[in-house]
């Protein structure tokens, strides 16, 4: 994987988030006075940005909120949301939120199928009016040797998966996102063998760190950090938590990733965070944190070590990296 230099960004006042839901509002009239204007005879559907208006007013109340990066200071949101690996908008870190239009999320569903006793493609606010949102603080390490620290919104995806009855014989969950190269720039390159892909094993899935996130710093989630729905598995290297999902699968036999198509001597399987295992291009002992001066020391797993360490039992990290 390229590695770009990034400038630091100076912190920048942040719209109120009511002010911004106002401009959000009007936008999307606007849009849908002109769509009339050129089409009289056009009706747009009622459900036009329904599921982004029903999730702001619930961003809006009172979520759980839990802080899982040891009250750690978080990134700031405008560093969050101009510095990406979005390849689907390109490869500068600046391209996702450059291009970031281009991204249709609405309408949006999610399949579910392969190992399961109740497969089905449902609307995406058909998914969330099912589960339970909530805020959680998590740490960001790219495999790159970079870092951050996010509040995101979402909710477990073992309370998806269970809703779905995964069969014996689920193994794995293979995650793939959005294919659209039409509108997305990046899926005209032959970097990735596109949609882009990527797999846990069903234990790592249910796992309750494991996140699908919809929002993040109590807003919808931008199209540029993985709108509308993403994978946040936050002891895992950032390329594993695929964005803009668009099917979930369960597996008997182990899925290939997109890196690991791409390159599998540099991008494994698992993908750990392991500051002992080095890239093949550079040492994972340290990182830059987004925002501040200087590099620290990278944490096994992330710094979740006691909550899934157990899951690599009698695993040689090294040879399954």
């Amino acid at each position: 994987m390229a590695r770009y230099r990034y400038p630091v960004i100076a912190e920048s006042e942040v719209t109120p988030r009511e002010l911004f839901r106002q401009r959000r509002r009007f936008i999307q009239g606007g849009a849908a006075l002109g769509a009339a204007a050129l089409a009289p005879g056009l009706l747009l559907p009622s459900s036009a940005y329904a599921w982004q208006e029903s999730l702001a007013d619930r961003l809006e109340g009172d979520l759980p909120s839990r802080g899982f990066a040891g009250g750690e200071t978080l990134t700031h949101r405008k560093d969050a949301t101009a510095y990406n690996n979005f390849y689907e908008l390109g490869v500068r870190k600046s391209d996702p939120e450059v291009y970031a239009h281009k991204l249709i999320t609405d309408p949006w569903s999610l399949t579910i199928d392969g190992e399961v006793g109740k497969p089905g493609t449902l609307a995406l606010e058909e998914v969330l009016k099912r589960e339970t949102l909530e805020e959680r603080i998590y740490r960001l390490r790219c495999v790159e040797a970079w870092s951050m620290v996010i509040p995101w919104v979402g909710f477990p995806l073992a309370d998806l998966l269970k809703r779905h009855a995964p069969t014996s014989r689920a193994r794995y969950v293979h995650f793939e996102s959005i294919h659209d190269p039409e509108n997305l720039r990046g899926q005209k390159s032959s970097i990735l063998d596109w949609p882009y892909r990527e797999a846990l094993r069903i234990d790592e899935a249910m796992h309750p760190l494991t996140l699908l996130a919809v929002g993040m710093y109590g807003e919808v989630m931008p199209n540029q950090n993985g709108a509308p729905i993403r994978l946040v598995v936050p002891w895992k290297y950032g390329f594993k938590s695929i964005k803009a999902v668009v099917r979930i699968t369960l597996t008997e036999e182990r899925p290939v990733s997109a890196w690991m198509e791409q390159n599998p001597e540099e991008y494994g399987f698992y993908a750990n965070v392991n500051p002992e295992v080095d890239h093949p291009r550079w040492s994972q002992a340290r990182e830059r944190r987004i925002g501040e001066r200087g590099k620290r020391e990278t944490l096994m797993f992330n710094g979740y070590a006691e909550e899934v360490a157990g899951l690599y039992a009698g695993m040689d990290l090294n040879e399954h990296f």
